[in-house]
């Protein structure tokens, strides 16, 4: 199965990478966080590329009515500088590393 990437709204999405991309960016030594179900803003001090473990979110971009939509096995970057809304239907467990 090919490999799908997508952009939407400045976020990349990676879904169902290969364990070989993922063994390559060496993401399974990434620190790891987590969150319950829950709403909250953020902004991305840095680029921040990260692995969802398991999860469900919608990414609401500052001035965007529109959500981006991920959830485990999607290997999400988010752009440095960009404000959001996290809102996580699912709890979410996931690897990250800024840049």
């Amino acid at each position: 199965m090919a490999t799908q990437e997508t952009e939407k709204l400045g976020i990349k999405i990676v879904r169902n990478p290969p364990e070989s991309k993922l063994s390559d960016l060496g993401v399974r030594s990434w620190p790891k966080w987590g969150c319950p179900p829950s709403n909250f803003p953020w902004t991305y001090s840095a680029k921040e590329t990260c692995y969802l473990l398991k999860g469900k979110v919608k990414v609401y971009p500052d001035g965007s009515k529109e959500a981006v939509e991920i959830g485990a096995g999607d290997l999400v970057v988010f752009p440095k500088g960009m404000s959001c809304t996290w809102d996580v239907s699912e709890a979410v467990d996931k690897h990250y590393q800024f840049d």
